[in-house]
């Protein structure tokens, strides 16, 4: 086989400018992030009247709140009257907002409460702080930005048949979360996340613990899961990693103290992404084993942080144009498959 018919037989990846062009992630933004149901929250977050979160999504500063209907809601931090953002605090208990500009007030839904200076009470759709789609599955809270979003149950289908076999993650509640700011493009950490062809060179412990030698990565429509029998133990309680369209890693470990950590990677510029990681366990004290089990999630994240970095520092080479996918790597084609869909790439 000549070079040139062997290239015709390898498969390639999104070209490298995609992960350092900033109209790239400006198309992102507006194909991807602002049509996609993305994790916000946790309902153990918000679960008395006058709860509240702030949450940003890709510049969209958003509130979700629990009103005196007992009800979940979702709208911009944004003041209808001239833009301010409204609410400072990341989170706490409130029976009002107020707007520090002029003094406007929004009941816990996002109503207008009173708006100074305004003798007419009907202003239109200023009278209300905009709403968002929101949507709660196993206690998790997600939300969409798009008005004509599709149901999450509908996009997600296939993900949602999968995940109801675990009865215990409503039960669950969010117990830590710690943020970190990744110097590398958001796709690129996805991408790490997806193969596994890494792992027995950079995550010595991991290796350790899971059958490197038969590792699986099933793709599906809008997720895919990856999974290994224990090198020690039995397996009936066999952990899942799950990646869900467009970016959130969730990994669900069972058995009697079942748990959870999810992972929302959210493009900050081209070379920057905040990584969000939160920890769910049944109760707010934290066995000592469930400890060790943080332990380990976090030093295989710390690995991986190292990596996508350096990864990062290669992308603007003018060496190649893109990368090639090894035969294994599926979890990365389906990614790049629905990228490409969204961003209507040839």
């Amino acid at each position: 086989m000549t070079v040139r018919e062997n290239e015709k037989v390898l498969e390639y990846t999104l070209p490298y400018k995609h992960y350092v062009d900033p109209q790239i992630l400006d198309k992102e933004k507006k194909n991807i992030f602002f049509k996609n149901w993305i994790l916000a929250g946790h309902a153990s977050q918000v679960e008395k009247e006058g709860d509240f979160f702030t949450f940003e999504v890709v510049g969209e500063s958003l509130i979700v709140s629990r009103d005196k209907n007992n009800k979940l809601n979702a709208f911009y931090n944004i003041c209808p009257h001239r833009g301010t953002k409204v609410e400072r605090s990341e989170q706490g208990n409130k029976k009002v907002f107020m707007c520090s500009y002029h003094g406007w007030t929004f009941q816990l839904d996002g109503k207008l409460n009173r708006a100074p200076n305004f003798d007419n009470g009907n202003l239109g759709e200023h009278s209300c702080m905009t709403h968002v789609k929101l949507e709660v599955y196993k206690s998790l809270i997600f939300v969409n930005l798009d008005k004509n979003a599709r149901p999450l149950s509908d996009s997600y289908e296939e993900l949602v048949n999968d995940l109801d076999k675990y009865t215990f993650l409503d039960s669950l509640k969010k117990v830590r979360v710690t943020q970190r700011m990744v110097n590398a493009n958001w796709k690129a950490i996805v991408d790490n996340y997806l193969e596994c062809d890494h792992c027995k060179i950079a995550h010595p412990a991991f290796s350790r613990t899971f059958d490197m030698n038969n590792y699986n990565i099933d793709t599906h429509k809008n997720y895919s899961c990856q999974y290994s029998q224990l090198k020690k133990g039995g397996n009936e309680n066999q952990a899942h990693f799950y990646w869900i369209w467009p970016n959130l890693m969730v990994s669900i470990y069972p058995g009697e103290e079942g748990n959870m950590t999810t992972s929302t990677i959210l493009p900050i510029s081209p070379d920057q992404s905040l990584a969000i990681y939160s920890y769910y366990f049944r109760t707010d004290e934290i066995t000592e084993e469930q400890e060790e089990l943080i332990k380990f999630v976090d030093q295989v994240r710390e690995e991986d942080f190292e990596l996508v970095e350096l990864l990062q520092t290669g992308f603007n080479t003018q060496a190649f144009k893109q990368g090639i996918y090894s035969p294994t790597e599926h979890g990365l084609r389906n990614f790049h498959q629905r990228i490409k869909e969204a961003m209507i790439i040839e």
